[in-house]
């Protein structure tokens, strides 16, 4: 399960920037879960997270940070050339950061209960700092610590990690020495790097959408899933009364097709193509959705709301908190623009204070995160309504008819020119 997640210098997130799912002491929110730690004490964890904010405000960047993060641990030491420069998108718009570090960290609790806290530094030719700790009894213990400027690069602590000196020998100065011992299968890093592997799936609905229902489709041929997948359909009042699976003649890619209802009849398969947008994307998500509950892994979903109507977004909200159908924690980052999604449509709050982030650029572009928690919103307030007068930040500074006004200012400047 992940804690916190921290970066700076990356994309648009120049300084340092939390987002977390620990619940602030002294609240108690309803959507919470305990979560049971190694040392037997408990932390509040909220189940999901959902980011607001402006167009371009960098809210996307922050689950692409996410998963900058973990490409970095799976491909650094396969995927990154020898020679290469090191991947990384710094902050753009400073010319000083050029110079700086792209940092990133992570705390996770693996399922023993114990929680780690991993993390590293990039430049553009190395990795320049790495550190693995861990909390089995509550206390920090230190099990890497790597500095690239020191003669020694590579410390390890109370020596609890096995084949130290093989690991700093054979770990490339532009890789993550967490990577190069997953090549090998290492009996103790291997599950901190699995973590990752297993976490931080991203999910775009405007991209890979053909993979994904092609992947929905193929756990229909699981009868449990199926069932699922078609309650899911049902659910969303689409028409819909079940799902017919076609072998294409010639390959080996099965067809769908969506039983609609049709009066008292048994239902009519409508050819895939003539669904509309909504009812695909919907499709699309549920495969990588349910295999997330399923596993209790961590899902990146950017602009939720973007190709779904605000009801199926608010149902998927809703199976995150609901932990009948999310027994194993499975936790959610979503991205939207829609200030409904604050708000159930029977009155009250969908999320929590503590669930909604924010995010605002400065004058220099920078992007700044917070939770609307730091605004002090009050306890019977109408989040949805506040939030769309502005009073948390989050929104385009636009005044009424501005970007009218300013089409007209551009159309009478061209014609003065000519």
């Amino acid at each position: 399960m992940l804690l916190r997640f921290r970066v700076a210098n990356a994309l648009s997130l120049r300084d340092e920037q939390e987002l977390s799912f620990v619940v602030p002491q002294g609240e108690d929110p309803a959507t919470a879960r305990a979560l049971k730690l190694s040392d037997g004490k408990t932390l509040d964890v909220y189940p999901l997270l959902g980011i607001f904010g402006a167009n371009a405000s960098g809210k996307s960047n922050v689950l692409s940070s996410l998963k900058k993060m973990r490409e970095a641990v799976l491909k650094s030491y396969t995927g990154w050339g020898s020679h290469k420069p090191v991947p990384r998108e710094r902050f753009a718009l400073d010319p000083h950061s050029a110079d700086e570090n792209t940092f990133y960290e992570a705390d996770f609790v693996l399922e023993d209960g114990v929680r780690w806290t991993y993390g590293f530094e990039l430049s553009d030719i190395r990795v320049e700092a790495e550190w693995l700790h861990a909390y089995p009894k509550g206390r920090r213990q230190e099990w890497l610590d790597r500095d690239a400027s020191r003669d020694r690069e590579f410390h390890f602590p109370g020596e609890r990690i096995q084949d130290r000196a093989l690991l700093a020998r054979t770990t490339r100065s532009n890789a993550l020495l967490l990577s190069r011992a997953a090549a090998d299968n290492h009996p103790q890093l291997s599950r901190i790097h699995r973590w990752f592997f297993d976490n931080l799936w991203d999910i775009d609905p405007e991209a890979e959408r053909l993979q994904r229902e092609a992947y929905t489709t193929e756990r229909l041929q699981d009868p449990e899933v199926r069932s699922r997948i078609e309650e899911l359909l049902r659910v969303a009042d689409l028409g819909i009364t079940g799902t017919r699976v076609d072998q294409r003649p010639g390959t080996d890619r099965p067809v769908v097709r969506l039983i609609h209802a049709a009066g008292e009849g048994e239902g009519v398969a409508i050819a895939w193509e003539r669904e509309s947008f909504g009812t695909r994307s919907w499709y699309a998500l549920l495969g990588p959705l349910l295999l997330a509950l399923d596993e209790g892994a961590v899902l990146l979903v950017d602009e939720l709301d973007s190709s779904l109507h605000p009801r199926f977004a608010a149902e998927v909200v809703r199976l995150f908190h609901d932990p009948l159908v999310n027994p194993k924690g499975a936790q959610l980052v979503f991205t939207s623009h829609d200030p409904s999604l604050l708000s159930a449509p029977s009155g009250g709050r969908l999320l929590d204070p503590g669930q909604i982030w924010l995010t605002e650029k400065d004058s220099h572009g920078a992007t700044e995160l917070y939770p609307l928690t730091a605004a002090e919103p009050g306890e019977d307030e109408d989040l949805t309504r506040s939030y769309l007068e502005g009073a948390f930040g989050g929104i385009p500074t636009l005044t009424a008819g501005q970007i009218g006004r300013r089409l007209l200012m551009a159309r009478a400047t061209e014609v003065e020119r000519t």
